[in-house]
């Protein structure tokens, strides 16, 4: 099983960015974690803060890809295009949305997410460890189909 993470704008900044808000992990820290959590699975971790790279990562999955783990970031809330991207592929390649907090208790604006109806599932507000019930969950899921 092959699954491609990817993490949008701002999350390189992880572990110093908020950390009330974000934890003190790193993406790397994160990426770790999850690799030692289910080693058997192959996981591809990407960042980028830009949209249009997340888009084309997601055109791109196709016989390449299981499944998708994604943190669209702040593009949650405003990115129809990232939405129509997961939404093209979603019956080769499902996605788990992930946020590191529970943006149903943070600013209204983030309490939709435009691109959560796109995908299997969506995790959220467990920091860091939320990518890997993701991952988790996303495997189950896979095996399960």
């Amino acid at each position: 099983m092959k699954i491609l993470a990817l993490n949008g704008p701002n999350l390189n900044l992880l572990g110093t960015r908020e950390p009330e808000i974000y934890g003190y992990e790193t993406l790397a820290d994160i990426e770790a974690e999850m690799k030692a959590t289910l080693p058997e699975i192959e996981i591809e971790f990407r960042q980028t803060n830009s949209e249009a790279e997340l888009i084309t990562w997601i055109g791109e999955t196709r016989g390449l890809y299981d499944g998708i783990i994604i943190n669209p970031a702040a593009l949650t809330h405003t990115s129809l295009g990232l939405y129509d991207a997961l939404k093209a592929v979603a019956d080769e390649v499902p996605a788990v949305e992930v946020h590191l907090s529970n943006t149903h208790t943070r600013e209204e604006i983030r309490h939709k997410s435009i691109t959560a109806p796109a995908c299997v599932g969506q995790i959220m507000g467990f920091k860091g460890f939320g990518y890997t019930l993701a991952l988790r969950a996303l495997a189950h899921s896979l095996k399960s189909s």
